[in-house]
């Protein structure tokens, strides 16, 4: 998706710009109080939302308005109803939810934003816990998972789609695979692969929810361990998906090493991420950026150029880029036989 830029030309536009938190947050709130869900069932009024949510009224009908003029809601006379996209991506439960990211940027994300200057002062992150204490909290391990879930439920299709040599290879690996929500569905739309995911062994619980949930059980296996000590398990696929902008320019070549290992001979490596050279994405990019700089010790989005050098170090061969979906770019990394 392509921002389209604010005239800062006149002080309307700049202060436009400056108060565009304002609506994020409209929409944050929203999901957060689960409003889309309720509205699923129907149209309500004001009142009917402000019992339901349990709220206390004031200021409610502006926060209503504001949605309806976000495009979010729609209003109907007295009542209010989810808009089209709302109500496919915004209802709790359904398939299509990218609700868990937006929560993860309302807990995690937005307060970490308002300390934007003194990142930029020390060059610390400023989520206030490192990814261990993630793990280490099942409730807010869960959040988290609920988060990538969301991603991958979008960006899933579109990596099947832009990549077209899954019918060529026996087995595929997704490195820092989550819970398995990804490389489930290539296994689904290529049955001939053997899947198998490698992350933390916290992770392994809900994975097991996950390939029970999608009757996937023998076919899709977990590998619990952490990258930059343990050796990762071969494929003839290895997928590194938002996993090297976590991490700084030194950890991100030893990750394409261990990869390169990982990967057997005549195989590939599939590496996708907010790169920063998509001319279309360079807002969006910049600012998910400028979250590792929040939320990582030393992470941020690179270059396409960057994760060649280290493909090309490590000994991979024919390396490609392509755009990846609206904002991402899929890097392929082939291994000579």
């Amino acid at each position: 998706m392509t921002s389209i830029p604010t005239d800062t030309s006149r002080p309307a536009g700049i202060l436009r710009l400056a108060n565009s938190f304002c609506d994020a947050k409209a929409l944050l709130t929203a999901v957060e109080l689960d409003l889309f869900t309720v509205l699923h069932a129907g149209p309500a009024s004001e009142e009917e939302i402000r019992r339901r949510l349990e709220l206390h009224g004031r200021g409610l009908s502006d926060w209503l308005d504001l949605l309806v003029e976000l495009n979010l809601l729609e209003r109907d006379g007295a009542r209010y109803r989810n808009g089209a996209g709302a109500d496919r991506h915004l209802v709790r439960g359904a398939d299509s939810y990218i609700g868990g990211f937006i929560e993860r940027s309302n807990r995690n994300l937005y307060p970490a934003w308002g300390r934007l200057s003194e990142a930029l002062r020390s060059g610390k992150q400023q989520s206030g816990s490192d990814f261990e204490a993630v793990v280490d909290n099942p409730k807010v391990l869960a959040q988290f998972i609920n988060s990538m879930d969301a991603l991958t439920g979008v960006l899933g299709p579109q990596l099947i789609e832009a990549y077209d040599g899954w019918s060529g290879y026996q087995s595929v690996l997704d490195v820092g695979g989550c819970r398995g929500g990804l490389v489930s569905q290539v296994v689904r739309a290529y049955p001939h692969l053997s899947g198998a995911v490698f992350d933390l062994p916290q992770m392994a619980p809900f994975f097991e929810e996950k390939v029970a949930e999608q009757g996937l059980a023998g076919k899709v296996t977990f590998h619990g361990g952490s990258f930059f000590t343990d050796p990762l398990p071969t494929a003839d696929i290895v997928m590194l998906g938002h996993v090297l902008h976590d991490w700084d320019p030194q950890q991100r070549k030893f990750l394409v090493e261990q990869a390169y290992r990982s990967v057997n001979p005549g195989g590939v490596l599939l590496v996708y991420d907010r790169m920063l050279d998509r001319e279309s994405s360079r807002v969006e990019n910049l600012v998910i950026s400028l979250d590792m700089l929040l939320v990582t010790d030393g992470g941020s989005e690179y270059t396409v150029s960057e994760l060649r050098g280290h493909a090309e170090g490590a000994g991979f061969t024919s390396i490609e880029d392509r755009p990846l979906g609206d904002d991402d770019t899929l890097v392929v990394a082939r291994k000579a036989r």
